[in-house]
């Protein structure tokens, strides 16, 4: 099995609550900020790795300094392992046989074009925290390692558009990514990138991942190493091309391991309904309505999302990246969010104010950040590095926007119409 990480990244409805609960302890690299980017990035390729371990998985979460903890025998696969392009699975039954972890390891061998899977290992559909096969893989040109793993995500809702959906390059660096949707109905994003954001070492990762209009959520890795990490690069790329990568994850076998998982009673089932809730902003475009006129162009967008997004913006004198997250009900944890250090408004809104090294940035990087809560929980929080993304040396000594234009952008009343 590779050497895969133990990290996690929330869904993006739980991220409010999960933030609350990881508390306070903010400093340059926790910002919650660079938690929430990852949602549109990194996050797929975390979540995967996570649901690739056994036990239980944990996330040492980048935004607010605590920790969110995640989450054999069986009948045999149905021999039919075609790619499922055409017809929609069948609903779920109701109590469905497991599948065995060992009939997951016979289906990815079917799967593979030729040569030879070996150190396997695999977890079976009734087995935590999720059905998973992986292994070393090798087609006689340098082993790889693979992996497969499975589970459900609401139709319709937002972590299933999230899922299959390019992330931005400032946070994930990739060669490639597309989108593509099937006969079927399902949506299968294929990505080219690379093990560390860093590019300390070329250890390639391509992934591919699936959701189908039931919400059967298929992911699978390929390395171009026998390990994720700390193995030697045994091939210039993984195995798998871009398209077999894709035919890999929407083969009809896992849709029918993904039928036999328990259903989760805690998990919200078919189309999500609308609340009724605050009217949101789109974040980009309103951080952009707020900069100082005419100084400053705008490379890179995270787009029309609310809740988080950011801007590549640059004066002149080198970019800067600047994320703001959105967040309501996070006045339980004002005390731990904001200490003796902090101001209170006469309004009752508390800012606080922290600036330091970024310490995954690259040299001379740092990180400042303005933190604003209303009384009534309402939150925003920008932040800004001296570079153009969060692993990126700096492209000047200090940030673009000064401290005093950082708060006066966090406590504009646009963010809350």
């Amino acid at each position: 099995m590779p050497d895969v990480e133990q990290h996690s990244d929330s869904f993006e409805e739980q991220l409010s609550a999960d933030l609350r609960r990881a508390g306070a302890g903010f400093d340059a690299d926790r910002a919650a900020l660079v938690a929430a980017g990852a949602v549109r990035g990194r996050r797929r390729l975390l979540r995967r790795r996570a649901a690739v371990v056994s036990g239980a998985a944990s996330l040492a979460l980048v935004g607010l300094g605590g920790a969110l903890l995640l989450p054999g025998g069986g009948k045999a696969l149905r021999e039919d392992t075609s790619v499922g392009t055409s017809g929609r699975s069948a609903t779920p039954a109701p109590a469905p046989d497991p599948v065995s972890g060992d009939a997951l390891v016979r289906a990815l061998e079917k799967l593979l074009p030729g040569g030879k899977l070996s150190k396997t290992e695999a977890r079976g559909t009734d087995e935590k925290p999720g059905p998973y096969v992986s292994g070393v893989y090798d087609d006689g040109k340098g082993a790889a390692a693979i992996a497969v793993s499975l589970g459900r995500v609401q139709p319709g809702s937002d972590e299933a558009r999230q899922t299959t959906r390019c992330p931005g390059k400032v946070f994930v660096h990739y060669d490639a990514c597309g989108t593509t949707r099937l006969p079927d109905g399902s949506v299968v994003m294929v990505m080219q990138g690379y093990e560390y954001p860093d590019r300390r070492v070329d250890t390639r990762l391509w992934s591919a991942e699936l959701v189908t209009p039931e919400g059967q959520h298929v992911g699978v890795m390929e390395w171009n190493a026998a390990a994720e990490k700390d193995a030697p690069v045994t091939r210039p790329e993984p195995p798998l091309s871009p398209a077999r990568l894709r035919q890999l994850a929407a083969a009809r076998v896992w849709r029918d391991a993904v039928d036999a998982m328990p259903a989760d009673p805690g998990r919200p089932t078919g189309e999500p309904k609308p609340t009724a809730t605050r009217p949101v902003v789109a974040v980009a475009p309103t951080l952009r309505s707020l900069l100082p006129k005419g100084r400053f162009t705008v490379s890179e967008s995270s787009g029309e999302d609310s809740g988080f997004g950011y801007l590549v913006v640059d004066d002149g004198k080198g970019r800067c990246l600047v994320q703001v997250n959105v967040q309501e009900g996070m006045a339980d944890v004002a005390g731990e969010l904001f200490g003796s250090g902090s101001e209170t408004l006469p309004d009752g809104t508390r800012v606080a104010v922290h600036q330091g090294p970024s310490e995954k940035g690259g040299s001379g990087a740092v990180m400042w950040t303005v933190d604003t809560l209303r009384s009534d929980g309402r939150r925003v929080v920008i932040s800004e590095l001296n570079s153009g993304a969060p692993h990126d040396a700096a492209t000047r000594t200090t940030p673009a926007l000064t401290i005093a234009r950082l708060r006066t952008i966090a406590l504009s009343p646009k963010w809350w119409p």
